[in-house]
Parts: structure tokens; C-alpha cells; sequence
């Protein structure tokens, strides 16, 4: 039986993948970068942990403290786990964060203004039963 063009094709799909290899253009950590990533998130969930079931410091400095550390471990996740840096793909993933970021914003504080004016326009159940 003589190799046909399937066999060929696949063949050839097969040498394509090994010169094409995952990761060609992209850095992977190592062991001990992914446990740097790994201590540093532990330690950032356990010390908002912490502040909540403890309860040293006032409802709204905890409340501070927490986005505090939220932000910080997604610098971290994408610093040692998702491995972005402006070296990568060209500055694109960088240029696509800020993008995202700037996008995320805008509708978080546009969403916040809409609320608060219409809690603040809307006319309480009390006035609107004095008006009839």
C-alpha cells in the first residue's frame, strides 16, 4: 500500500507542529517562578483572611486593605502566572491590558454616577402618596 496524500499531509502536519512548537515566542516560568506566584498569592488571600476574621481595624480600613491586596495579586497573577510584560507579544498584551482596563473603568464609574443620581432623583414612596 503506498503512502497517499492523507499520509503525506499528516506527515507533514506533524514536522509543521515540532518547528512550530508551543511557547516558541513566549516565556514560560520555571519551577520556582510559579512558587514565588504561588507563596505570594497564598500570603495575599490569608492576610485579608485575617483582617476580616480578626477584625483589628474598622469595617471600612479592612474594606480598604482588602482592594489593597486584591490589586496587588492580580499584578502578581499576571506577572508570574500569565507571564505579561511588555516585552511580550510586542507590547500587545500590554497595549490590550490598558485597553481592557481603561474600558473597565468607564463603565464601573459610569454605572456608579447613573445609580447614585437616580437614588438621589428618584422622589421617595412617601412624597409621591402626598402629591394625589
Amino acid at each position: 500500500m503506498s503512502a497517499g496524500p492523507v499520509n503525506v499531509a499528516h506527515d507533514e502536519a506533524n514536522h509543521d507542529h515540532d518547528l512550530h512548537s508551543h511557547g516558541d515566542t513566549h516565556g514560560h516560568g520555571s519551577r520556582k517562578s510559579y512558587l514565588i506566584g504561588f507563596a505570594l498569592s497564598v500570603v495575599l488571600t490569608a492576610i485579608p483572611f485575617w483582617l476580616v476574621m480578626a477584625g483589628p481595624l474598622s469595617a471600612g480600613v479592612t474594606a480598604m486593605a482588602i482592594m489593597a491586596f486584591a490589586f496587588v495579586q492580580i499584578v502578581v497573577h499576571m506577572i508570574y502566572f500569565l507571564h505579561m510584560d511588555t516585552k511580550s507579544e510586542g507590547g500587545w498584551t500590554m497595549m490590550a491590558l490598558v485597553f481592557t482596563a481603561v474600558l473597565v473603568v468607564i463603565t464601573l464609574s459610569g454605572s456608579i454616577w447613573v445609580m447614585y443620581h437616580l437614588n438621589t432623583n428618584m422622589m421617595p414612596a412617601e412624597a409621591m402618596s402626598e402629591m394625589r
